[in-house]
């Protein structure tokens, strides 16, 4: 890797940045993953009573893997109802934006460097693209389809988002990869 590839690693990075803006801002692709409980106010009213540490909680939740297999908790896990409570801290805006800049110039970073690996200055803008196409959408799809799998939560926002996010890297590397 050379001093020739930070042009495009910060460039991938503030069009990422830019085009995760528009996905969330304008396009409200995530709109629809999360839903307003009827009765809210009760409810906050309700976990609010518990005092819960931040934190993500399943719930039922059995202690051990022993607990799991008991007769009790198979009948309260039929019953319901089964979930994910996730208890955040205040959203700090300024922090949360500088640490999604610092991961879209990490992954940045990490596919100029196997693009470097894999191509020679001077490769062809075709060949870049899809190598760096392919890495970049395994990479921002990955963990989001395993979570889902498993959590339920909705994804077709971040599906998209993934394609567009390998397709801006993927153009943007491959266009401003060095020469011979």
């Amino acid at each position: 890797m050379t001093i020739a590839h930070l042009l495009p690693i910060a460039l991938a990075a503030v069009a990422l940045f830019f085009a995760s803006f528009l996905s969330w801002m304008v396009l409200q692709l995530h709109k629809q993953d999360w839903k307003k409980i009827d009765r809210e106010a009760e409810f906050m009213a309700a976990v609010g009573g518990f005092n819960l540490p931040e934190g993500s909680y399943l719930f039922p939740m059995a202690g051990s893997q022993a607990e799991m297999q008991t007769p009790e908790f198979q009948e309260k896990y039929a019953a319901g109802p089964r979930g994910i409570l996730n208890l955040m801290p205040r959203a700090n805006m300024g922090a949360n934006l500088g640490l999604t800049f610092l991961y879209f110039l990490t992954i940045s970073f990490v596919l100029c460097y196997l693009a470097s690996i894999a191509f020679k200055p001077g490769a062809d803008f075709l060949s870049v693209f899809r190598f760096v196409f392919t890495a970049a959408l395994a990479t921002f799809l990955a963990a989001i389809v395993q979570h889902a799998i498993w959590f339920r939560m909705r994804i077709i926002g971040h599906v998209i988002e993934s394609v567009a996010y390998a397709l801006i890297t993927g153009a943007i590397v491959a266009g401003l990869w060095p020469g011979a």
